[in-house]
């Protein structure tokens, strides 16, 4: 029974922060642009310029850039794809090199999530990538 909490807690603590993000991005909020009363100002968090979303993503560190895109990569496709292009991008990316072990672990976990808990069909996606991270970031989660 405890072991179902945990991964329950586990779970919650995985899913709760995107839901959070989710819903705040897609909230609507009234902006008094102008002295007018007029109900017409509405703007949502969504609508950002191209300058903006640029300056945003270079205040990001290109590590933390790089992870999210694995991420959301290893959601859409799967873990072998993810974990092919963090390989890619330690070699067209020395200096990320001391980060590839945090985000494989990352990428580990996430496959956990993906696959419900399944440790095996996770593990099944391992590869020599950053050591044995990715290995030890699905061995946390189980």
């Amino acid at each position: 029974m405890n072991q179902v909490a945990r991964r329950l807690g586990k779970t919650f603590a995985l899913v709760l922060p995107v839901v959070l993000v989710l819903s705040g991005t897609l909230a609507v909020t009234r902006v008094p642009w102008a002295v007018s009363s007029s109900d017409a100002q509405v703007l949502t968090a969504s609508a950002k310029s191209k300058q903006e979303v640029a300056a945003e993503a270079a205040a990001k560190a290109p590590q933390e850039v790089l992870r999210t895109r694995l991420l959301a990569e290893l959601q859409q496709k799967d873990p072998g794809v993810a974990l092919t292009d963090l390989q890619v991008a330690m070699a067209h990316q020395p200096s990320l090199a001391k980060y590839c072990a945090s985000i494989a672990r990352s990428l580990g976990r996430a496959a956990v999530a993906k696959y419900d808990g399944a440790t095996q069909r996770a593990q099944s996606w391992s590869r020599p990538v950053c050591d044995t991270s990715f290995a030890t970031g699905v061995a946390s989660v189980g």
